[in-house]
């Protein structure tokens, strides 16, 4: 049996991967999206991203190899589409933690597909968590801050909405969101 596909987003700093690594996970594959952006202290390539140049990135776009990308602060983010299809085929189900516009991109194109925001419990609550991370400039901030108040507004395409105002309570809830789903 084919695998299910889900997509799981929300603005920068909002808790994803957090959450994900609260998670139980059976039967699940993680994609690792491809990025253009600096390696931050304490990160790992391979395991967090795949850190790569611009020329590589573009050759896979134009070689339609990607699922989705986006571009995010001035960086490119995106998700190896043949990866994603092998483990399907598989019957893996492959999580995507992924930028709003790229999760967009693979809701218009893939059907069935299990798609959950996450949302900080106040934008008041996002800044101070960006600014507790200390990864960026006040230009770089107050960016990401922009840009979460307009991803805030996408959170209607979704088909769950969680709030994370407490990192198990919110895993424990996607937990039983996936259950139920996979089952389905």
């Amino acid at each position: 049996m084919r695998g299910k596909l889900i997509v799981f987003s929300g603005p920068s700093g909002v808790g994803k991967g957090t959450i994900r690594e609260a998670m139980e996970f059976n039967n699940f594959k993680f994609s690792i999206s491809l990025t253009t952006r600096d390696i931050r202290p304490g990160e790992t390539d391979g395991i967090h991203y795949h850190y790569v140049t611009r020329e590589f990135f573009q050759s896979r776009i134009d070689e339609g190899k990607m699922l989705e990308h986006a571009e995010f602060v001035g960086n490119s983010y995106g998700t190896d589409l043949e990866f994603v299809n092998r483990e399907l085929e598989n019957g893996k189900n492959v999580f995507l933690e992924i930028e709003c516009q790229g999760a967009l991109q693979v809701l218009e194109k893939v059907e069935d597909v299990i798609s959950i925001f996450i949302v900080p419990p106040s934008i008041d609550e996002l800044e101070s968590r960006l600014r507790g991370r200390g990864t960026e400039d006040e230009e770089t901030l107050q960016k990401r801050l922009a840009k979460a108040r307009e991803e805030l507004d996408l959170q209607d395409h979704y088909k769950y909405v969680v709030v994370n105002d407490q990192v198990d309570r919110a895993a424990k809830e996607i937990d039983g969101i996936l259950s139920q789903e996979i089952k389905a």
